[in-house]
């Protein structure tokens, strides 16, 4: 059995925001993806939560989200690295999330996925989020960005 921990950060030093850089590195699926100075204005901008998932010490996941609304947080970026891929860390992780938004106050939880990401899709589903929206994309449908919310 792995020792699994979960770290909760919410004031975001330059220290932190390297570290969300070098996590946000290990998920393949993010090798396009957003730059350090707009992930900076984002969770600089107001209430903010980086979860870490470290496996016997070492970095396998993050899950990444602010608040958008009063009430409102947005689960905006996660995901888990290859090599740690059917731990349940995922589910962990949205779990932990749920726990933290609904503690804070927060009375939603919105997110955005994509067609490409199954397993994601799957998750949120079976955790009792409700497809709200779609934006097509005419060119490639596994592109097609689902909106999701739930209440806590």
């Amino acid at each position: 059995m792995y020792t699994i921990e979960i770290e909760a950060v919410t004031e975001f030093t330059p220290a932190v925001l390297e570290l969300i850089q070098t996590v946000y590195s290990v998920i393949p699926e993010f090798e396009n993806g957003y730059a350090s100075q707009e992930i900076s204005q984002r969770l600089l901008a107001g209430p903010a939560l980086l979860l870490i998932a470290k496996v016997e010490s070492e970095i396998a996941g993050f899950k990444l989200g602010y608040q958008t609304e009063d009430n409102v947080f947005y689960s905006w970026l996660g995901g888990v690295a290859p090599d740690f891929r059917g731990l349940g860390l995922a589910k962990s992780l949205l779990e932990y999330q749920e726990k933290w938004a609904k503690e804070q106050g927060y009375q939603r939880i919105d997110v955005k996925t994509r067609n490409c990401f199954p397993a994601m899709l799957n998750m949120l589903i079976s955790s009792q989020y409700q497809i709200t929206a779609m934006v097509s994309d005419a060119q490639n449908h596994s592109q097609n960005k689902l909106h999701l919310q739930k209440h806590v």
